[in-house]
């Protein structure tokens, strides 16, 4: 009897879908016999074909949308950005492939030249994570894809239903069924996956446990590409500002957009202490009024469950072991719904705390730290081990330039957010957060490689030093003046 995967709606409990495990040897099997005809299409080809994915998501836009709600918690409007930011990948990934990996062409004397090409990998693993279960694996299979690669996806165990229903668009707009194959299973099969002989690379989005695990698998294996984004403990710094409220609002959306959810969300407020108080003050305010409900609630909620009761437990856990290590407890995070994991925003005072934990607390939780000085707040952004996002809210552009300066980070913003992050610019981080392969705009880097050629239509070589004369008596020599 085969194994089945169960998907449950977290706001609800009620299951939303089963599926067969997937034989991993089979698929891998399928997509490396499947590569060959696909790379060999022309880019014009593959770009049509992934443009017309893009209608097909559009077109089913909204049952889409509704998915990814029941599947993740997440609001439905929420759901509904990220099946637009899911369409609006393909042309982004067609201007970056041109951009990123062009063809280049020189021309030199007696019809020699040099030209740059890219190719395709072969056939690459995707891991996708469970709190864009749409978003951010099409932003590794589209680029892909489109450079000519065959891609072999495994979604989350957590949201397997919103991978199906991406292959089935892939399907339904022309993708060939061997050139992209659905893996479903838990954390046994995408290890499978992982270890596969018959991959070429693996694209992964998760969290850093993994995320290392795989670095260190891949190690003795440099012939196969490894693009790693694991997520961030990530710093929001507030300096000197008259406008409170809009400081409060910028930090409330960096923490607890998509219940905290998403890998760029801030973790640690980093606060000039004179400034503290009246600041902490608005955030706790605003965060008073957050609406946590079901996705389809009316009216709409600002932040749906995390994703299951474990991850609500884990976090309910860590706030608790904050407050018996010396955190100062602002706003209790509770949860309204006793067998469901809804969670209310929890913010706590961390300064007097000796050792800080440095990990990513993966939901609605923030963590405050007062500093004096900005030098101080600039080391406290850069302790720690990870470094996707970083962002300061006020102060002058001098102090900007200095905090973008000695910031660890691969995305550092003022006045602006830590998440919401542009696909028409690079994504990723360094230590922990990733490994030098950022996505987004420059995932058509990982997605192909560089083939360098030196060309001639006609044979032309000569040796012309070290050589005997025909008769063997002497060197032929050749003076250089």
């Amino acid at each position: 009897m085969s194994e089945e995967l169960l998907s449950f709606e977290p706001a609800t409990g009620e299951q939303l879908w089963r599926g067969t495990v997937s034989d991993v040897d089979a698929e891998v099997e399928i997509a490396r016999r499947a590569w060959p005809e696909w790379a060999a299409k022309p880019v014009t080809f593959r770009t049509e074909t992934l443009r017309r994915f893009a209608d097909r998501v559009k077109a089913e836009g909204e049952a889409l949308a509704d998915l990814i709600a029941r599947e993740t918690g997440k609001p439905l409007w929420e759901a509904r950005t990220e099946v637009e930011s899911v369409a609006n990948k393909v042309d982004i990934s067609v201007k970056a492939y041109a951009e990123r990996t062009p063809n280049r062409r020189i021309e030199g004397a007696m019809g020699l030249r040099s030209a740059v090409r890219h190719k395709p990998h072969g056939a690459l693993a995707v891991l996708g994570p469970y709190n864009f279960p749409a978003h951010l694996p099409n932003g590794h299979i589209v680029p892909a894809l489109i450079a000519g690669n065959s891609v072999v996806f495994k979604p989350s165990e957590k949201t397997p239903a919103v991978g199906a229903k991406l292959v089935e668009l892939f399907h339904s707009a022309g993708v060939p069924q061997e050139a992209l194959r659905l893996v479903i299973g838990g954390p046994d099969t995408g290890k499978a996956l992982a270890a596969h002989p018959g991959i070429d690379g693996l694209l992964f989005t998760g969290s850093a446990r993994t995320g290392l695990a795989l670095s260190r698998q891949f190690a003795g294996q440099p012939g196969k590409m490894l693009a790693l984004e694991m997520g961030g403990n990530n710093p929001i710094v507030a300096w000197d500002t008259a406008d409170l409220r809009t400081a409060a609002i910028l930090i409330v959306q960096s923490a607890f957009l998509s219940a905290g959810q998403r890998c760029s969300n801030a973790r640690r407020l980093i606060v000039r202490d004179s400034l503290a108080d009246a600041l902490i003050d608005e955030v706790r305010e605003l965060a008073n009024r957050l609406i946590v409900d079901h996705p389809h609630a009316d009216p709409a909620p600002y932040m749906g469950p995390v994703i299951d009761n474990e991850a609500a437990d884990g976090l309910t856990e860590s706030f608790l072991v904050l407050m018996s290590n010396g955190g100062q407890v602002i706003r209790h995070m509770t949860r309204p719904v006793a067998d469901r994991p809804f969670l209310t925003p929890g913010i706590i005072d961390v300064t007097a705390m000796a050792e800080r934990p440095d990990v990513e607390l993966f939901g609605p939780l923030l963590q405050v730290i007062r500093v004096e000085t900005f030098e101080a707040a600039i080391a406290e952004a850069n302790n720690t081990a990870f470094g996707l996002s970083a962002a300061l809210i006020g102060g002058t552009p001098q102090l900007y330039d200095q905090f973008w300066a000695n910031a660890r980070a691969g995305v550092i913003n003022w006045n602006r957010p830590t998440n919401g992050a542009s696909s028409a610019a690079p994504f990723g981080g360094i230590g922990l957060s990733g490994n030098h392969r950022p996505s987004a705009f420059y995932a058509a880097d990982y997605c192909a490689y560089p083939v360098a050629s030196a060309e001639s239509d006609a044979l032309r070589a000569s040796i012309g030093v070290g050589l005997r004369d025909p008769e063997g008596s002497q060197l032929v020599t050749k003076k250089y003046l």
